[in-house]
């Protein structure tokens, strides 16, 4: 039988797919309860980009079946939801890992990093983590990461610096925007649209419903109803819902989805914890 990964470009892992804080508890397993981590293998590949730290990282160290993470890890924002994973990370914390841990540049990436993760918060800080470990700040625009093309831009969104991403590989291309406000100030659409222009995949946050736009704001995070107009205005060919709400039952969270595709012009799914999606180059 031949490999099903062997001729796409890319491979998308959901590792983590709540926003927030995680959600335990039965009515929560279908989608998943741990949050935000996506990870981004080339072809038949482990993976080797990873976007996003939160509590779903630890996924990632059981699909590399006892070897080592060699790769990089790209943080949109240092958000707890996003980087509580890095010190249970297994497949990363051992001796023969070799870990690039990028950040939004702002400061020195390590001692940002371990205004969080360190005593009295937590037993260690990242020079605690064993294996080669690298903490770097990075800018906007283009960057070249194990061998994919990353465009990097900042996005709206509160409580400190955050970037989209889009990740190319050959001809297949996805955004990655987690958490983005696009009713405030700073980048606004043009950012967003930028990175999102026609890809094959927009992996997008919808912690919100329209109904709940004030508590949106407020946190800096869109609606699902703005995921679909962005992802329509981009010519995304699918959109997924990420980022859900931790109360968020699956249920509630599956309905939100199906009631999006319906106004929608593409395919629009719920990302699913320990879900694989394959991005395929247009065949010749």
């Amino acid at each position: 039988m031949s490999d099903p990964y062997g001729a796409c470009r890319m491979k998308l892992l959901f590792c983590g797919v709540r926003g927030s804080t995680p959600a335990p508890g039965h009515e929560f397993a279908r989608v998943g309860g741990n949050t935000s981590c996506v990870a981004v293998a080339r072809g038949a590949g482990p993976p080797a980009l990873v976007l996003d730290a939160g509590t779903g990282l630890r996924r990632l160290s059981r699909v590399l079946a006892g070897e080592p993470f060699r790769g990089t890890i790209l943080l949109t924002h240092l958000h707890w939801d996003h980087t509580q994973g890095v010190p249970f990370f297994a497949a990363g914390d051992r001796d023969d890992a070799h870990v690039t841990l990028l950040m939004p540049a702002q400061g020195d990436p390590t001692e940002v990093l371990a205004r969080a993760l360190s005593p009295p918060h937590f037993p260690i800080g990242p020079d605690g983590l064993r294996g080669d470990w690298r903490f770097r700040g990075i800018d906007p625009g283009e960057h070249e990461l194990e061998g994919f093309a990353v465009l990097a831009a900042d996005i709206p969104h509160k409580g400190g610096r955050t970037f989209g991403y889009r990740v190319t590989y050959g001809e297949a291309a996805i955004a990655y925007l987690p958490d983005h406000c696009p009713i405030t100030g700073g980048p606004g659409p043009g950012a967003a649209l930028s990175l999102c222009r026609d890809v094959d995949v927009l992996v997008h946050g919808a912690q919100f419903t329209a109904d709940e736009r004030d508590r949106a704001t407020d946190f800096g995070h869109a609606t699902v109803d703005d995921a679909v107009a962005l992802a329509r205005e981009a010519g995304a060919g699918r959109l997924v819902l990420f980022h859900h709400d931790p109360s968020r039952v699956d249920d509630d969270v599956e309905a939100i989805a199906a009631k999006a595709a319906t106004s929608a012009a593409m395919p629009v799914t719920a990302a699913v914890e320990g879900a694989t999606m394959l991005v395929r180059e247009p065949v010749a």
